[in-house]
């Protein structure tokens, strides 16, 4: 008599990579939406998240070299303090969850699940980032010049004043350029704003967001005969259907399509 044995296909999940140990303490973090969504749909967004921000720089004794808030994602240049990245990282996710999904109503993931981060171990490369974080705005085609960008670092560096106070720590890079400061703030914007072919984390070119008149054109695409202000006006089903089609645009943010829609960026995110 043969023996038939019971046999189960085995699944190993691979286990996630570990993150290598920045030996100066000092990495470049970058952490997405899920899916690419936004993350921010207003300034009250952007406000909240730098003030959980400083309240963990506080907490934990991170020292932050730099940030850039973009609309579905966030880029920070900071040290490591009183713990792990990791644990730091995951305070500052769970903050700003809880606060989002209270304001917009919502549940599920916002962010991706893991950030992405990469060590900075020179002084040269210390550079590379700060300036690669100032430029995503220009680099984006938001805006033509970095010191127009609200949400991000770079004015302090320039001698401006910006939200809040006390969490940019700018005299660890600027020391690089000068004892003076004013010399130190000179040369440094003379470095922050030259042009480069950086691509810090691997990150790809960023495609230009469409314009307010690109988005309606594509819209109305969609919708055919159906008046944009209409949209909302819908049954359910039907309104629904038409905005996951509407969200698939390229270069479309929830918000802009929020705005241009009449209706909520909590609903667009939701369907």
């Amino acid at each position: 008599m043969s023996q038939h044995k019971n046999t189960k296909k085995l699944v190993v999940a691979m286990p996630r990579e570990a993150r290598q140990i920045s030996k100066t303490g000092v990495y470049h973090v970058m952490w997405r939406g899920s899916a690419g969504q936004d993350i921010f749909h207003d300034d009250v967004d952007r406000i909240k998240y730098l003030e959980i921000l400083l309240k963990y720089k506080d907490n934990t004794n991170i020292e932050i070299y730099g940030w850039c808030l973009m609309s579905n994602h966030v880029h920070i240049l900071l040290r490591e303090g009183d713990e792990t990245l990791s644990a730091t990282m995951k305070r500052i996710g769970i903050s700003y969850v809880a606060y989002y999904n209270w304001k917009y109503q919502v549940r599920g993931h916002l962010f991706q699940d893991r950030f992405k981060s990469e060590n900075v171990e020179t002084i040269s490369y210390l550079m590379t980032v700060v300036r690669y974080i100032h430029q995503n705005p220009v680099k984006a085609g938001l805006i033509d010049e970095v010191a127009n960008w609200k949400w991000s670092s770079c004015d302090e560096y320039y001698g401006g004043r910006v939200y809040p106070r006390g969490l940019l720590n700018d005299d660890f890079i600027l020391k690089y350029f000068s004892d003076n400061q004013e010399i130190s703030r000179n040369h440094f914007r003379e470095f922050n704003e030259r042009p480069n072919q950086d691509a810090c984390l691997d990150e790809p070119i960023y495609k230009r967001r469409c314009s307010d008149e690109e988005a309606r054109i594509e819209i109305q695409k969609i919708l055919r005969e159906i008046p944009i202000p209409q949209l909302k006006t819908l049954p359910r089903e039907s309104r629904n259907e038409l905005l996951r089609e509407i969200k698939q645009i390229d270069g479309l943010s929830l918000r802009q399509a929020a705005r241009i829609l009449g209706v909520s960026a909590s609903l667009v995110s939701k369907v």
